[in-house]
């Protein structure tokens, strides 16, 4: 930390105060992702961080680094916005001429956003218990939003961030104890399917089986496709609260969305996971529209889950809304 550049930012220089923050704003942009489970509302986020950090520079004491003090103001904007945001309505099924099949299950979490690749890859990885690639994932960030607020804060402190629990007790105004207490629950109540590891980012393993999910996607071969699942794969589409559970049923899904419909899959990555832009064509004038952005989850040499997010957040993927003819 340098004392020199507090003391300017403190006297209202505010390039001392970009570069005192700006170390620290991707991974506090990170953290803010996991706690919300948004990539928008985690913008929100860290930009209400850094002004309560500008603005409450005189009670900065030193005690703890830049970083720590930084976590914790953002740790405790996140739960204020969690505290005060409302349920947020699920959004109802829009594909035109196809009425899906009933669901295995509604979805309890419906506002999931995806995180982009190159943005991560920018920001430090955590120092504790869980890879990079887990503590950003989307079966953990999903995880997490299922928790309480608290106990996922502490979780995420603790286990990924590889704070001590007095660290913690100070950054949320609370005990030793009550932290040791809520992560002990947290542990219990985190639900992650047990599954094997998926193969490294980019290795010929995930390349082969992505290049086989790209045939039979775009060809609409549904029974190509479910060769590729595990025997518990899962199918989401955030808002859209409806999931499809087992082969079963997901082939049930598919066999009815890719009949009439040729998508044409444009290749990026989210959460450290593959991902596509996927496109439909127009066919007066030959162009392809974003449907979309499909997020693979990989477990061994199978697919185990399909997450479908809205077309909104194509750009952040530097992916158009549409492609020329």
């Amino acid at each position: 930390m340098s004392t020199e550049l507090v003391a300017r930012a403190r006297a209202g220089d505010g390039s001392a105060f970009r570069e005192l923050t700006e170390p620290y704003r991707r991974e506090l942009h990170v953290h803010c992702y996991r706690m919300l489970g948004s990539f928008q509302d985690a913008e929100d986020a860290l930009q209400d961080t850094l002004l309560s950090a500008w603005q409450g520079l005189a009670g900065f004491e030193g005690r703890a680094s830049v970083r720590t003090w930084l976590y914790r103001i953002a740790t405790n904007r996140c739960l204020n916005a969690l505290r005060s945001a409302g349920r947020r309505p699920a959004k109802e099924w829009d594909v035109p001429q196809f009425e899906p099949p009933a669901p295995s299950r509604l979805g309890e979490i419906v506002w999931l956003e995806p995180y982009p690749q190159h943005l991560l890859e920018a920001a430090p990885g955590p120092e504790a218990s869980y890879e990079q690639a887990e503590a950003v994932s989307l079966a953990f960030v999903t995880a997490l939003q299922v928790l309480p607020a608290r106990q996922s804060a502490v979780l995420i402190l603790r286990e990924v961030l590889g704070y001590h629990a007095d660290e913690v007790a100070e950054m949320l105004g609370s005990t030793v104890e009550s932290v040791t207490s809520a992560l002990k629950r947290a542990r219990a109540g985190l639900r992650l399917r047990p599954q094997d590891p998926p193969p490294a980012p980019g290795s010929p393993a995930e390349q082969a089986l992505v290049a086989k999910f790209v045939q039979a996607y775009s060809a609409g071969d549904v029974d190509a496709l479910v060769a590729l699942l595990t025997a518990d794969v899962r199918v989401s589409m955030p808002p859209i609260p409806l999931e499809y559970h087992g082969r079963e049923d997901v082939a049930r899904f598919f066999a009815g969305i890719l009949r009439h419909r040729a998508y044409h899959l444009v290749p990026a990555r989210a959460n450290g996971q593959p991902a596509f832009g996927t496109y439909l064509r127009d066919p007066d004038s030959g162009r392809r529209h974003g449907a979309g952005l499909l997020v693979l989850s990989i477990a061994g040499d199978r697919i185990s889950a399909l997450t479908r997010f809205d077309n909104d957040v194509l750009p952040s993927f530097g992916l158009p809304r549409v492609l020329p003819g």
